[in-house]
């Protein structure tokens, strides 16, 4: 006796013969220009993010000569922890982070709120605050280079004017990390300051009509009406500006030839571009680079677990 087995759910036959399409494929050709456009984004990032990721691991434990390569484990990871510059660029790397949170996350939360307080000309003050993120990033570290210059530049020039002393901020080794900081900060703070009074803007006005009538003063209005309200805003700008200062390069490079007086401007993203680029050492630059991979994701994590919900 032959038993015949049942056709498939998914593939079961109609009565005039023909295959019925399942559920789940009628949806895709149904919706098939924007599966391709979506399988095109997802491959683009794939290949640009994921793939180069996964090649920093693969490098970092492979040694580079002539063309070839052989596996190592971690001795590229040993050989740059032992370099005394690893910890330089560290301390340097953590320098710059933690002024640029004291300046550059505070301030312009701060001259949000002033703007948020504007009832006229908002948009065009809005333009001027604006206007730096405009400018090319090599043009505007070009105007500060003129403007830290030690002989006749713009900040000695105005020290001067008020009797006070001169610095020699880019070649000194205790000016050179703030100089990179303010110049930082004055290219970015225009996107921190409209981000911020998007959010000042979503504030309920009854929050603080009901704090004015509970005699609450200005700075507790801003403490416990404005501050909690953007609290999910707040934190997240400070992970965003966590990851992106510890990537800091390009100012160090442009303004201060990278590593600067006695390495004072070595950071740790200049350190993997003297490994891959100067000294032809793709494993070390790999090996750094994974290294600070795995901080800013232990600080993602942590700041994940934080921030949750709770409740």
């Amino acid at each position: 006796m032959t038993v015949t087995a049942a056709p498939r759910r998914s593939q079961r036959s109609t009565r005039s013969g023909q295959i019925r399409v399942p559920r789940y494929g009628r949806g895709v050709r149904r919706n098939l220009t924007g599966w391709l456009l979506l399988a095109g984004g997802v491959l683009c990032f794939l290949l640009f993010s994921w793939y180069p990721m996964i090649r920093e691991f693969v490098l970092s434990v492979q040694q580079t000569r002539f063309g070839e390569t052989s596996f190592v484990g971690l001795a590229n990871y040993q050989r740059v922890i032992d370099d005394p510059a690893f910890w330089q660029a560290w301390r340097n790397t953590a320098e710059f982070t933690g002024l640029a949170l004291l300046l550059g996350f505070a301030l312009p939360f701060l001259i949000a709120v002033v703007l948020n307080e504007f009832r006229h000309a908002q948009g065009y003050l809005r333009v001027l605050v604006y206007l730096p993120v405009m400018l090319p990033p090599a043009s505007a570290l070009l105007l500060f280079k003129y403007a830290y210059d030690p002989g006749d530049g713009l900040f000695n020039s105005i020290l001067s004017t008020f009797g006070l002393p001169t610095s020699q901020w880019l070649q000194s080794t205790t000016m050179a990390m703030p100089s990179l900081v303010l110049a930082s900060t004055w290219m970015n703070m225009g996107s921190a300051v409209l981000i911020y009074l998007a959010a000042l803007q979503s504030i309920p006005g009854e929050l603080y009509e009901a704090a004015e009538i509970d005699g609450a003063r200005l700075f507790r209005r801003f403490w416990h009406v404005t501050v909690p309200q953007c609290r999910l805003v707040l934190s997240l700008m400070l992970m965003l500006q966590v990851i992106s200062t510890m990537q800091m390069f390009i100012e160090a490079f442009l303004l201060a030839n990278g590593s600067g007086p006695e390495g004072a401007t070595t950071t740790v993203v200049y350190l993997i571009y003297q490994h891959a680029f100067n000294l032809n050492d793709l494993g070390g630059a790999s090996a750094l680079g994974v290294l600070l991979l795995l901080v800013l994701a232990a600080f993602a994590a942590v700041y994940v677990r934080l921030d949750r919900p709770r409740g």
